[in-house]
């Protein structure tokens, strides 16, 4: 076992070779199959609560929207985040939020997939493609649909992320090593602002799967922290348990920051 990894401890989570993390409470994952992997981008100490599950690859779900926001915003087929963007067809589906008009931020807010299948079919299979392999992201596979490929399917294989890349990807934005502007990289945190608090802002994007039965069974939440003068970089994915979903996942990470007071 590795010394960034786990060891159990009756009811907690006992973190070890990690200073800003003594114990998790167990509890706190509601009994949900968790990854969870929170990096501290100072130190370079890493909390991973399951190791070999934080490696497997899941389909991202919403969280993709990060990338494809970046994407639209470097094409410039989205131009700010408060001026119109996507226009409702009038179809009424089952999330209120998505039939109306939107801006960038609202679309992002709602988690709005019209919106976002509009934006993939915009940038086109071949720049997405070229942007997925600049990234390197997770299985770099975009062939289940240029407006699908990172949503669960029964009759198709997603592209597929774990956790452990996410937080590698994140790393890598923050760091300005991914082929995105300065500009389009700050209107991106702008929309993913989520919380503030007297300790600091929360930035972060759900991402939920359902299966045949139309059921959630997957859940995410990813993004960063910017506390007291430093940046944790994390990712959440659950399964199991009752309706996983990305709401479900962030409420998981957000009591686990808070229990380690650092939100």
């Amino acid at each position: 076992m590795k010394l960034n990894t786990l060891v159990f401890s009756l009811s907690f989570l006992v973190i070890t070779a990690v200073s800003f993390a003594q114990e998790i409470d167990e509890s706190l994952l509601q009994g949900y199959d968790t990854a969870l992997v929170i990096y501290n981008r100072v130190t370079g100490e890493t909390i991973n609560i399951d190791p070999e599950r934080s490696s497997q690859r899941f389909a991202p779900c919403s969280t993709f929207k990060i990338y494809n926001t970046l994407i639209g915003l470097e094409l410039e087929f989205i131009s700010g985040p408060d001026k119109p963007w996507y226009t409702w067809d009038g179809v009424t589906r089952a999330i209120e939020g998505w039939n109306q008009d939107l801006t960038l931020r609202e679309a992002f807010r709602v988690s709005a997939v019209p919106a976002y299948q509009i934006l993939a079919r915009q940038i086109g299979e071949d720049r997405m493609k070229d942007f997925i392999e600049k990234i390197g992201y997770g299985s770099r596979d975009i062939s289940a649909g240029i407006d699908t490929f990172w949503l669960p399917r029964p009759d198709s294989v997603p592209i597929m992320i774990s956790a452990d890349e996410q937080v590698t990807l994140l790393n890598s934005l923050l760091d300005d090593k991914l082929p995105f502007s300065k500009k389009n990289i700050a209107t991106l945190r702008d929309v993913m602002k989520t919380e503030t608090t007297g300790k600091g802002t929360l930035y972060g994007k759900t991402g939920s799967g359902t299966g045949p039965d139309g059921k959630w069974n997957l859940g995410w939440f990813v993004g960063f922290l910017e506390t007291e003068g430093t940046t944790y970089v994390f990712a959440c994915n659950i399964t199991g348990g009752e309706n996983p979903s990305g709401r479900t996942a962030r409420t998981i990470v957000e009591n686990v920051l808070r229990s380690q007071g650092l939100l």
